[in-house]
């Protein structure tokens, strides 16, 4: 018999959406002897929604996977390149984007029609209430849950599935028009009470979709929850009618009441896929698929894509399996494995984007190109130089405005500086470009003192390109220092040596350096990074010092919470080192807040308990280390620059979140801070944080946006595409990076010298910057033996 595995006979899907349709057609393409049966509760032919988006690249996939349904699609599609966004009545208008859009209801009838040629038993009009007694009807080996959304099957495993549902903060509606928009076009509209957008685009010749959407309280405010459906679909036409050219708004959702059709998304995961089950004395599966297991918002048009192509990885195990001689355990195992890795990526995107779409107010300050290009790239998942590949120039308009705002009254030739590499001036300090080097601990300090090591890790990435250095962590007293090898500045003996560095690096590069200081509270007397990191020493440990006696963790030592005296002490303490670090020469000072440390341990709720002023509230919580601010500023010079470093989200229940790190941030900047570092968890042993390529970024931009101070984002930015994207969209103003400087010195360098820029100035007292940097350039590709050198008369 013709089948992938001996037990594998017949084949439920229970809904026939995009997911069971495809699945099983695939399955019935290769498997002509299977009973494949699709159930589905609507009736033929029929189904609700407007069009559906895919990019170029699913396309792809779907001509891989079935050519015959793949070119029925293909010949449905109507393909468009620009995305179009108006905004504050002006428009940007982008190319090179590449999307497909198809009519739902003209999706399924293609599959619908390709499952019957194959052989593919459709079922419609069943509503399915019991899977178990329709799984023993058709005597199921395999049975696909591709119920939807609301998935009854999801519901009924939940405790095997363990599905985590988050409902998103705004409202939207799944509107159509027969305006046929010529580009994937977001408008935005504001009201008294708050910003609408749509999201329209044309799926066939007569029909575009037009979705609103709108914060939840937004749409309170307006009373749309108490409207009539129809009158709903009045109060949008009216909001957008400029861009419907006198068409009328349609809803194909007339069997909801009132405001129903306006829901708020359901974003979806779930921590297993396969749930097995006793049905009629046989062990069958029962495996989610599509949207009843997960969900991407609609933001970036990938929910039907994920459904598809989940059809196709299992289709796909179930080819490979017979050479491999697996089981159906192992088959399901591979699919699992493997989408929930595609659909994480996915979401995690999505979840960016969602973000954007729920906080549109945060951007409205922005001009209309750095908004548009903050829309554009607000996943996360499209670059900077992925929109050069696109729109070349676009981008290059977009990066002339940049330099124009970063440099009033410059010229600006024909290749525009990339924004990494424009100027910031903070205070009397201007950097000239937009890189630093992260503070990293070094462990290599001798008593406090740095030494030739410093000079030189130091000194060879001031060199390499970099805009500002920072020294890591330097405590104020020798009980402050998280390790035995990390730096003080207590004493001249400490100052002389970064003297040192400083005059180094004033003298040998044009670029800035500050010091971080900060004390290490609860985290203090541990081993040095290489050994047990957080782990106590071994002998010889200090007494420590915290907000509240709580151990960072059960092996770590009790900390003593801080008296009044104690207080004041350290402050004093704090501000000696600052005078210390003026006298040194140092161009910046950074205040260590985050990470669990002691200042942090104050903010966290976590780690502070006191029931003193000190505690309780956010505001008291920060007193504290806003009293510590306050008075390094006072000594501080006028002129030069202060950041301070917070922890945005502890990744623990009960810890600060993002909102708490607005609040931080204000309270800072009323007290004279220039610059939030931007950082996350470490507060806690507990904390789960979410990794991923630029994944503290998100932190920054909000805090930049809301609070209305300049930022520094930190964390995974290895490129720079990353440092483009992020000080392009205005997501934060300086990148801090960290790994990728300890591999590379020169990173700046090499990666200005792989964007092959053409026109940049970094200042130096004797020598232009645009000389500087070509010599820099051809000197470090000679020594990668590079036979191609940058031509200083090119540059405009």
């Amino acid at each position: 018999m013709n089948t992938p595995l001996p037990a594998l006979r017949r084949i439920l899907c229970i809904g026939g959406g995009p997911a069971g349709l495809y699945f099983g057609l695939l399955m019935e393409r290769r498997y002509p002897d299977l009973q494949v049966t699709v159930v589905e509760r609507n009736r033929p032919f029929d189904t609700f929604g407007w069009g559906v988006v895919f990019s170029d690249q699913t396309l792809q996939n779907l001509k891989r996977a079935d050519p015959e349904s793949a070119q029925q699609m293909a010949d449905a599609f109507n393909h468009w390149d620009d995305i179009e966004v108006f905004y504050k009545d002006r428009s940007v208008r982008s190319t090179g984007h590449g999307f497909i859009g198809i009519g739902r209801k003209r999706l399924l009838n293609i599959l619908q029609e390709r499952c019957l040629a194959l052989g593919v038993d459709l079922v419609f009009e069943t509503d399915v209430t019991d899977d178990q007694a329709l799984a023993q009807q058709y005597n199921a080996d395999l049975v696909i849950a591709s119920d939807g959304l609301n998935s009854r099957i999801r519901t009924r495993y939940e405790t095997t599935y363990q599905p985590d549902i988050d409902t998103r903060k705004c409202r939207f509606v799944w509107l159509g028009t027969q305006k046929t928009f010529d580009a994937f076009t977001f408008a935005f509209e504001q009201t008294e009470h708050g910003w609408f957008q749509a999201h329209a685009y044309k799926f066939d010749d007569q029909t575009s979709t037009f979705i609103v959407e709108t914060p939840e309280d937004v749409w309170q405010a307006h009373g749309l929850e108490h409207m009539s459906q129809e009158e709903g679909v009045a109060f949008c036409e009216k909001l957008f009618a400029k861009y419907l050219d006198g068409n009328a708004l349609i809803s194909n959702a007339k069997h909801l009441r009132g405001s129903a059709n306006w829901i708020r998304f359901p974003r979806v995961i779930c921590q297993t896929w396969v749930h097995w089950q006793d049905v009629a004395g046989k062990q069958t599966p029962i495996v989610l698929m599509g949207d009843a297991a997960h969900t991407a918002h609609f933001s970036i048009g990938s929910g039907t894509k994920l459904a598809l192509e989940d059809a196709i990885d299992l289709a796909y195990e179930f080819r490979d399996a017979a050479g491999r001689s697996e089981s159906m355990e192992e088959v399901l195992k591979g699919y699992e494995a493997r989408r929930s890795v595609e659909v994480l990526k996915i979401q995690n995107a999505a979840r960016n984007s969602t973000e954007w779409f729920e906080n549109v107010d945060r951007y409205t300050g922005m001009d209309i190109q750095q908004f548009a290009y903050s829309l554009l790239t607000r996943s996360q998942r499209i670059s900077h130089e992925n929109l050069r590949l696109r729109d070349p120039q676009w981008l290059e308009g977009y990066e002339a405005w940049l330099e124009h705002q970063a440099r009033p009254g410059a010229t600006v030739g024909r290749h525009p500086t990339p924004p990494m590499l424009l100027p910031l001036t903070v205070r009397g300090l201007t950097l000239k470009n937009r890189i630093v080097v992260s503070p990293m601990a070094q462990y290599s300090a001798t008593d406090g003192v740095a030494g030739d090591y410093h000079l030189v890790h130091l000194g060879a990435r001031a060199m390499g390109g970099a805009a500002l250095v920072m020294v890591e962590m330097t405590s104020p007293t020798p009980e402050g220092r998280i390790t035995p090898g990390c730096p003080g500045l207590w004493n001249d003996e400490q100052q002389a040596a970064f003297a040192r560095i400083a005059d180094f690096v004033h003298t040998r590069s044009s670029a800035k350096i500050g010091l971080q200081l900060g004390h290490s509270g609860a985290k203090g007397s541990t081993q040095l990074g290489w050994e047990q990191i957080d782990e106590p020493l071994p002998a010889g440990n200090w007494p420590l010092l915290s907000a509240s006696a709580l151990p960072y963790g059960p092996q770590n030592q009790v900390p003593r919470a801080m008296t009044s005296a104690d207080m004041d002490a350290m402050t004093a303490a704090f501000v000696e080192s600052t005078r210390r670090a003026a006298a040194a020469g140092f161009d910046w000072l950074e205040l260590h807040c985050a990470h669990g440390y002691l200042l942090s341990a104050f903010i966290c709720p976590l780690t502070n308990e006191r029931t003193d002023d000190y505690g309780g509230s956010l505001d008291n919580r920060c007193r504290y280390p806003l009293e510590v601010f306050a008075a390094m500023r006072a000594v501080w010079p006028a002129d030069k620059p202060m950041s301070v470093r917070i922890s945005a989200h502890d990744w623990a229940p009960g810890g600060n979140t993002p909102d708490d790190a607005v609040a931080m941030a204000r309270l800072f900047k009323a007290a004279g801070c220039d610059v939030i570092d931007v950082s996350s968890g470490q507060t806690t042993r507990q904390a789960k944080p979410v990794y991923g390529r630029m994944y503290q970024t998100p932190f920054a931009d909000r805090v930049r946006n809301e609070a209305g101070i300049l930022t520094m984002a930190v964390g995974a930015i290895t490129e720079a595409d990353h440092a483009n994207s992020i000080i392009g969209a205005g997501r934060a103003d300086l990148c801090a990076v960290a790994r990728a400087h300890l591999a590379d010195p020169a990173w700046t360098l090499h990666e200005a010298a792989k964007l092959q820029t053409r026109a940049i100035e970094w200042p130096r007292p004797y020598e232009s910057g645009r000389d500087q940097l070509y010599r820099e350039v051809a000197r470090q590709q000679t020594l990668q033996g590079s036979v191609a050198t940058p031509d200083p008369a090119e540059a405009p």
